[in-house]
């Protein structure tokens, strides 16, 4: 039985063909010119994130949480956009939440059907006792993904906001959320491997609805990281440099100031001229 992958964007043949016969110099060449129209793509879509981070938003400040779900790169997507939120902007680990179909083994090695199964998806947002202050977004460059169908349908439901990110149109996905993001970026340079021009413009449109919905609750001032974990380094220096340029004064002082209070936020807001 046809699963109709041949009416998908997704899924039909590359612009380029005889892939093996090229020079590496071809091949990169060739697939940074398929990338250059990924952000073209996004760029349609900006109505529709801002739509959904404009519904995000006040969830967020009553206590709400982003969960994200996903198979195969696109769950993976999620994950990666969900960890970084607390290095980044400071907030707590569970604010940001990403899920992929068939759990955190599947992060490095593929799970047998783990994407079909359209129960599996609601079942494992029960266990982060998912509510109607959160806000569920299913992420699947074929936009037909069972796990994620299923686990929208159900939490819709359930009175929880729904969006989703897709690179089809008048997908099963973007019928169940109701905030549906669909970024268009057609054949990929190699037919169907969707980790690539989808999935770059899966990871531009998670940037900007993250980004710019810890914005939006206060996680950056000017446009500094003032509340990113200060975990190595590199990332206490950058923030000496932050407190250096705010409060212009010398590299010990801010560095003493960034030891003790813990944050450019604190070190700047407890400073005493």
């Amino acid at each position: 039985m046809s699963l109709g992958l041949e009416k998908l964007a997704t899924e039909s043949s590359s612009h380029y063909d005889n892939l093996e016969k090229m020079s590496v110099r071809e091949l990169l060449v060739n697939i940074n010119n398929e990338d250059k129209t990924v952000p073209h793509a996004v760029e349609k879509c900006i109505p529709q994130i801002e739509a959904l981070v404009s519904q995000i938003v006040p969830r967020m400040k009553a206590g709400g949480r982003i969960f994200y779900i996903g198979a195969g790169t696109s769950g993976r997507l999620g994950i990666v956009d969900a960890s970084e939120c607390p290095p980044t902007f400071g907030v707590p680990h569970g604010m940001v939440v990403g899920i992929m179909a068939g759990g955190d083994k599947a992060i490095r090695k593929a799970v047998e059907n783990a994407e079909d199964d359209i129960e599996q998806a609601w079942i494992d947002l029960e266990k982060y006792k998912i509510n109607e202050k959160d806000t569920l977004i299913g992420i699947a460059a074929s936009g037909r993904t069972p796990y994620v169908v299923g686990g929208l349908r159900t939490a819709r439901q359930h009175g929880i906001l729904t969006g989703c990110v897709v690179c089809n149109t008048g997908s099963a996905i973007a019928a169940e959320a109701e905030y549906p993001v669909e970024a268009v970026v057609g054949p990929e340079f190699v037919t169907g491997s969707t980790r690539m021009k989808a999935g770059t413009a899966q990871k531009l449109v998670l940037n900007m609805i993250s980004t710019s919905v810890m914005i939006q609750l206060g996680r950056v001032r000017g446009n500094k990281m003032v509340d990113m974990q200060l975990t190595n380094l590199k990332l206490i220096e950058r923030a000496t440099r932050m407190v250096m340029n705010e409060l212009k004064i010398p590299h010990d002082e801010a560095h003493a100031l960034v030891l003790q209070y813990g944050s450019v936020r604190n070190a700047i807001d407890n400073y005493k001229n």
